[in-house]
């Protein structure tokens, strides 16, 4: 039988010491991993996580046998040292063991003034981070020196404490250890790191460290330094130095002295040429050894350097990218390495406008952040008010109870877009994203009065053209005007997503419904178009007209005769997406919304398409009453609009594929995806087929020519997913609609579960919102029985993804899983999808664990 040996109670922190990031701390390892770089690390003890827990618990470890590791003397630092960094952790704790005697014989060596600024630190720290008492009690008094105000603070902390401070070294070290370990266990800090993606039993290891006091001459000091900058990446000495500072004072202090010579002011450069020089070796060697850029800590005393600890240079996702390029491009960490450093969710931040993080935000609301970005611009409450702001040079912020396809115009107006209602999924949400603008839906508290055009939240009111902004990646509507940053992709990101696509083993198409959108989806790397909802093209007011015009026909001969003055614009339409995308595959679906969505929603828009038809108002009203549905969704749309009404995908037949003999001419090949929607049977396939057959037959008696294209069928409803064995032997392709497969699995509507998604969320009901994150269990069921049932009765049958989950990294892995072609997602999440898609390729071959790094 073996015996575990129990683990050692701290440790000494040298070359050949068992110390592991799992066990001590990643501070822990990296000073370990300095060390045996010979950097000039001071003495230092890691308490590994099971002895901190014990210490939370009331059960010090031998401190005796801990300080013995260290001179007598001298003063003692503790610092956090969790499993990984952005876990953080309670503040360090300087200055440990100071007393009435030690700050006397400091005195002697380096003054009083500096030697009571060292107690004055620890007695301030000790009586607010260890003994709780109110920090409003040690102000100093106005004008004292440093003397004086140690004076107040020792006599303020026995007044509060009711006893003296301590003097005792070993009890100060105590009462640092039990303050941090009970810090870390707190429920506050708990919340926090579990935020930060920690798990909730995650541990914090203790670093107890000698000090390296400088508090010489005007070259002894403490500082920070790094070699890249933080906001770009790109090579840059930036830092600073403090004279008589300690920890990272330099940063936050208005004296400290620049690193490099600077015209701005004195720096260390000019002082001790030869320990910057030094510092730039370690950071060189730090590069190479740890593969990583990192900042470094350090104090001067007498020319001597010591270096007080180093971590990874804090970065924003610009200079993140272009430091991992930079490593992998000099060989210092592979392509996917490179790869697996960056989040996905960092590309998304360099493609949109953000708020600078140092402005400040009157917040107003708070909602779902549906679309990422920022922007700043005025309140406007209708399409039409949007678009009158946009031709006045005005940036509108679309606001209201929620959107819907007739807002199309309005919304590619728009800056931003601001709901009362909806969800991830609403209508609003969608095409935020595809638009690439920022979006915030659900907006709790908020009231939008449309008539008289006014937006009322908290007790404030808000009237169109007032000043506001959305930060569409927070989910906040903001007054006023905020300081924004640009879009900065940066150097590198390019490269770093053509590492990513070598890597990958799944295709990413975008969702694009005009020439323009394919643009987009071109620039961001789409390798072609997954899904092109061919009723956006319709929305502009010319074609709309003649939509209504075929809606309100008497029979089948004037439907036939409105709905084919549609076919040249439809035309030149697919032909423009033809020409962008260059021979790369386009997914064209079908005409899916109820008829109903292309009326106007008001009183005064039927009466203005009474005037415009020549119509009297009652008989628009009463085609508008006979179009309404109890639940327009699950009515007349998608497929059977088109059986019902066939003019319609007759006319869009024609228009595909005399586009494609159009840019056929102009060499460049193309074979469309023509996708049927919602549907449920395979008869519906067969029915539309034979329609899209004789049309190709009829382009080719007026152009000559044969145009290529396949047919699909998008799986939106459970039935459809149940019978993909049959479905699958009349098509080319399947493309599961999740938006909508999820909708009708739930029996939930994606405009209206906002309203109770976050309880159900809270409450542990759904992990996720399911319009958010795949439900990999219900629905996904469904996907892998209808994936498995259609390569059984089609083996060559094309799979894919088109919903707004193909954006999303955990559904990209379960399409990998079940062997789908390719995803599809909006433009802007085409990046992210490149890069999620190559994570989890590399992690697949990989396994689990991720590189090792400081």
């Amino acid at each position: 039988m073996q015996h575990q040996t129990p683990e050692a109670p701290y440790a000494l922190v040298t070359r050949t010491a068992d110390i592991s990031a799992a066990r001590h701390g990643r501070r822990a390892k990296c000073l370990q991993r300095l060390i045996r770089l010979d950097l000039p690390i001071p003495a230092t003890v890691a308490l590994p996580f099971e002895t901190v827990r014990a210490v939370a618990a009331g059960h010090q470890p031998d401190l005796a046998a801990i300080m013995s590791h260290f001179g007598s003397g001298g003063l003692l630092s503790v610092r956090p040292s969790s499993q990984e960094q952005d876990w953080g952790g309670p503040g360090a704790v300087l200055n440990i063991g100071i007393n009435d005697a030690r700050r006397e014989a400091l005195a002697r060596r380096h003054g009083a003034e500096a030697a009571a600024a060292l107690h004055l630190a620890f007695v301030e720290t000790w009586a607010v981070q260890v003994a709780r008492l109110d920090p409003d009690a040690f102000v100093p008094p106005q004008g004292a020196g440093p003397e004086e105000t140690l004076r107040a603070a020792l006599a303020a902390y026995a007044a509060e404490a009711d006893e003296p401070f301590p003097q005792d070294p070993q009890a100060q070290l105590a009462g640092v250890l039990r303050a941090m370990a009970r810090a870390w266990e707190g429920t506050s800090a708990r919340l926090l790191r579990q935020a930060r993606g920690a798990p909730e039993d995650a541990g914090l290891g203790l670093v107890v460290q000698d000090m390296s006091l400088a508090l010489g001459g005007d070259a002894d000091g403490s500082g920070v330094i790094q070699f890249v900058s933080s906001e770009t990446g790109r090579p840059q000495m930036t830092g600073r130095f403090l004279p008589g500072g300690q920890g990272r004072e330099a940063l936050g202090a208005e004296r400290a002295l620049y690193l490099a010579q600077d015209p701005r002011g004195p720096s260390l450069a000019e002082r001790a040429p030869d320990a910057v020089e030094a510092l730039q070796h370690m950071g060189t060697v730090c590069r190479a050894r740890l593969r990583e850029e990192m900042q470094i800590e350090f104090t001067l005393s007498d020319g001597a350097l010591a270096v007080l600890d180093a971590v990874p240079v804090p970065r924003s996702s610009r200079a993140a990218v272009r430091i991992a390029v930079a490593l992998a491009e000099d060989g210092v960490i592979s392509h996917e390495e490179a790869v697996m450093r960056i989040e996905p969710g960092a590309v998304t931040e360099l493609l949109h406008p953000r708020i600078d993080p140092a402005a400040a935000r009157d917040r107003v609301a708070k909602g779902i952040a549906a679309s990422p970005g920022a922007a700043t611009g005025r309140l406007a409450f209708s399409g039409a008010a949007a678009q009158a702001m946009r031709a006045q040079g005005e940036a509108p912020l679309l606001v209201g109870r929620e959107t819907a396809p007739e807002d199309i115009r309005g919304l590619s107006a728009a800056a931003g877009v601001v709901t009362e209602r909806g969800g991830m999924s609403s209508h609003a949400a969608v095409i935020a994203r595809g638009l690439g603008i920022p979006c915030v839906v659900g907006a709790s508290g908020m009231r939008c009065d449309l008539r008289k055009r006014q937006l009322t939240v908290g007790g404030r009111t808000f009237r169109e053209g007032d000043e506001m902004t959305v930060d569409g990646t927070a989910g906040v509507l903001l007054a006023g005007a905020v300081e924004m940053l640009p879009p900065a992709p940066g150097e590198g990101a390019e490269t770093l997503l053509a590492w990513a696509d070598a890597a990958r083993d799944i295709g990413v198409r975008a969702n694009a419904d005009t020439p323009e959108d394919a643009r987009q989806a071109r620039r961001f790397g789409a390798e072609g178009i997954g899904l092109c909802r061919t009723e956006h093209m319709v929305f502009e007011e010319t074609r709309l007209t003649l939509l209504r015009e075929m809606i309100f026909a008497e029979d089948a001969e004037e439907r036939r005769a409105a709905v084919v003055r549609l076919l040249p614009l439809q035309q030149a339409d697919f032909a423009d997406i033809f020409r962008v995308m260059h021979g790369a595959p386009v997914c064209l679906r079908l005409f899916d919304p109820p008829l109903h969505e292309f009326l106007p929603a008001t009183r005064e828009g039927l009466r203005d398409l009474a005037s415009a038809l020549g119509k009297p108002l009652s008989d628009v009203m009463r085609r508008a009453r006979d179009l309404a549905e109890f639940n327009p969704m699950l009515g007349m749309r998608g497929v059977r609009l088109g059986i019902a009404l066939p003019e319609i995908y007759d006319m869009q037949a024609r228009a595909i594929l005399r586009a494609v003999n159009a840019v056929a001419a102009e060499g460049i090949d193309v074979a469309p995806e023509i996708m049927i929607p919602l549907v449920s049977a395979r008869r519906e396939v067969e029915i539309v087929t034979a329609a899209l057959a004789a049309a190709a037959e009829r382009v080719k008696s007026e152009t000559g020519a044969a145009p290529r294209y396949s047919v699909g069928v998008m799986v939106e409803t459970p039935r459809a997913a149940l019978r993909a064995g049959e479905i699958a032997q009349r098509c080319d392709f399947m493309s599961f609609g999740t938006n909508d497969l999820t909708q009708m699995t739930y029996g939930l509507s994606r405009d209206d579960a906002g309203r109770f998604m976050d309880v159900y969320v809270r409450q542990g009901v759904w992990p996720e919102d399911p319009f958010l994150r795949l439900d990999t269990e219900g629905v996904g069921e469904l996907l892998t029985i209808a994936a498995e049932r259609a390569r059984a009765a089609h083996p060559g049958i094309a799979l894919s993804l088109c919903g707004e989950h193909g954006g999303n990294g955990e559904s990209i892995e379960f399409c990998r899983q079940a062997g789908f072609d390719y995803v599809s997602c909006s433009p802007f999440r085409v990046p992210v999808a490149r890069l999620a898609a190559a994570r989890l390729a590399i992690a697949s071959r990989s396994g689990p664990p991720m590189p090792s790094r400081p």
